[in-house]
């Protein structure tokens, strides 16, 4: 009894992957075995009746057909996302399965850093508010202040105005009359002063008046003398200098008041226009705090996810795979992001199959056509449906996986009875896309193209030959030959590839009609060919013997090595081998001629 030791190393995680990777390059190397070994079998020698790499042409019913895996999902259902903004936890799940009315509640998210951030988003909501208020009594007092501010200025502007009207129009008048009255008063006593002193000399020769009396006559003339000439430098005065200067002032004075009433309303204007601004401001911040509130109030009400509608809850996550490998199912504490798709929930009882077409079949995929489908888990009983939909872009994760793999989405709608069907389950899609009663088909890699146009090799008495038909619809199995071709005869699962890149230059044997087919024998084809191939070799004569290659070896070569030897031939050259391989053997029934490609 051998007890296990203590000291051996643990098998690390390291060491673990390294065995699994080492594990999966044996199994791709034996399966790499396997298929040159395979390969090995079908190229190695046959004899004349070995038929393994020849195909009977078979007429019967045929069925073109696209068949894609998929998986079987609901046709009519309400997707409910995740409309949480980031990331969130799920604290409460509903089961899987579960029938459930409206209203019903589905998923609880978490929703406590919402609830912090409202809580704080109040109190700016608040702060927005006071600012808000303040900002609107400022508008008002700067709006009545700038209206007060202008009509004093518009006052003090009217009262210039009246001042200059006032002065031109009354005072200047009134001083200008005062002085001219003046000096006519003292002018009218001046006069009168003269006279008195006249009198007043003659009386006071005579002796009636006293020297004194003389002399106050004679001051009184002086002083109505001097009144005149006060009186009439009073008026120069008022007219050169008072009146004037009066006058330029008071203009002055409305051109002042003008520009101070202009200046007023100009900043009057802008400090509204000012209070304006900021009132929009702060407006516009008490606005978008307030979105924001209710948008976190908003976001805390849908992390409570409710039903819509009655139905069965099904997982997002059910049956659906991710590039990173398989979707990890949906269970409480999993974090989830904005946008993810959380639960379905059908609202029919109608089903439908997602499949992938690739872009080579999508040209015989269109709307409508019949499908047949069948599920693994229901392997006994198959189910019938139409093509409903059909992607008009491929998919973009594929695309994303792989550059050069273009698929498209397509829908198919199952008919008939479905209550059976689950969603995720994994089913095989196979579009009919025409079915023939009555058909001649053969094996598509059996058809080759040569210049463009599809040619088959025929196994004949006489060795092999090169026909071109007519095809039609395949389903990467098997191909419809439209003509060209008859029932019985055996064509090449594995044509040479040599004339597949022969140049333009190269030309196609020509086809036997097919009156001509039904009339003459099976052996009448083969020697058109051989007639055929034999003016091209007289045309060639002096080339082929030129050109053509030791022959002297191909007995003793592998069936390989005639095959590569064949194929890098000209057409001409290899007509020539076959004349001179079916010469010798005379028909080519059992010779080396009979197979000169190689046991193809």
């Amino acid at each position: 009894m051998n007890t296990p030791r203590n000291d051996q190393p643990a098998v690390t995680p390291a060491v673990s992957y390294v065995n699994r990777w080492l594990t999966i390059v044996g199994a791709v190397l034996a399966l790499a075995a396997v298929g040159l070994n395979g390969y090995a079998k079908l190229s190695a020698p046959r004899d004349s009746q070995g038929d393994s790499l020849l195909f009977t042409v078979k007429q019967g019913p045929l069925t073109i057909s696209i068949a894609e895996s998929g998986t079987i999902t609901n046709r009519d259902l309400v997707v409910l996302k995740s409309q949480v903004e980031g990331r969130t936890t799920i604290l409460s799940l509903i089961p899987e399965g579960t029938q459930v009315e409206v209203d019903r509640v589905l998923v609880e998210l978490d929703a406590s850093r919402l609830e912090e951030a409202l809580a704080q988003q109040k109190i700016t909501v608040l702060n927005a508010e006071a600012a808000h208020i303040g900002a609107r009594t400022n508008r008002e007092i700067t709006l009545s202040k700038g209206e007060s501010d202008v009509e004093l200025a518009e006052l003090a502007y009217r009262f210039a105005q009246l001042d200059l009207q006032k002065y031109l129009e009354g005072e200047y008048p009134k001083q200008l009359q005062q002085a001219q009255s003046s000096i006519t008063i003292a002018t009218e006593e001046l006069e009168r002063a003269v006279d008195r002193l006249e009198w007043s000399t003659q009386l006071a020769i005579e002796g009636y008046i006293t020297q004194t009396e003389l002399l106050a006559d004679e001051l009184a003339l002086k002083r109505a003398t001097i009144n005149l000439e006060l009186a009439q430098t009073e008026l120069q005065l008022l007219r050169q200098f008072t009146n004037p200067r009066q006058e330029a002032q008071l203009e002055s004075d409305v051109v002042q008041t003008r520009m101070a009433r202009d200046r007023t309303i100009s900043r009057a204007d802008a400090n509204d226009v000012q209070a304006a601004a900021e009132l929009t401001a702060r407006e516009s911040e008490l606005e978008r705090q307030q979105v924001r509130f209710d948008k976190l109030r908003e976001q805390i009400t849908r992390c409570t996810i409710r039903a819509p509608v009655a139905g069965m809850v099904v997982y997002a996550t059910t049956g659906r795979g991710s590039w990173r490998g398989n979707a990890e199912p949906l269970a409480e504490g999993q974090e989830v992001y904005e946008q993810q798709e959380l639960i379905h929930l059908p609202t029919t009882s109608s089903m439908m199959a997602e499949v992938k077409v690739h872009e080579s079949s999508l040209r015989k995929v269109h709307l409508g056509q019949l499908v047949r489908i069948t599920v693994d888990a229901l392997p006994e009983r198959t189910f019938y449906g139409r093509v409903g939909k059909i992607g008009l872009l491929p998919d973009a994760t594929s695309a994303w996986l792989n550059p050069d793999l273009k698929v498209y989405n397509t829908e198919i709608y199952i008919e008939g009875d479905a209550s059976r069907l689950r969603p995720g389950m994994t089913c095989r899609a196979e579009i009919i896309v025409e079915e023939y009663a009555d058909a001649l088909y053969i094996p598509v890699q059996s058809v080759v193209r040569v210049r463009g146009r599809p040619v088959v090799y025929l196994q004949g008495r006489d060795g092999v030959e090169m026909r071109e038909v007519t095809i039609g619809l395949d389903n990467n199995r098997m191909i419809c030959i439209l003509d060209g071709l008859a029932e019985g005869e055996q064509v090449l699962l594995a044509p040479p590839l040599g004339p597949s890149t022969a140049p333009d230059s190269y030309e196609l044997p020509p086809r036997p009609a097919d009156e001509q087919a039904e009339a003459q024998p099976a052996s009448q084809p083969q020697e058109q060919t051989d007639q055929t191939e034999q003016t091209d070799q007289t045309e060639q004569t002096d080339q082929t013997q030129t050109a053509m290659p030791d022959l002297s070896r191909i007995q003793n070569m592998t069936p390989e090595e005639r095959r590569q030897l064949l194929e890098s031939l000209t057409p001409a050259q290899q007509a020539e081998i076959r004349r001179r391989f079916s010469g010798g053997g005379g028909g080519g029934g059992g010779g080396q001629g009979g197979r000169p490609h190689g046991g193809q």
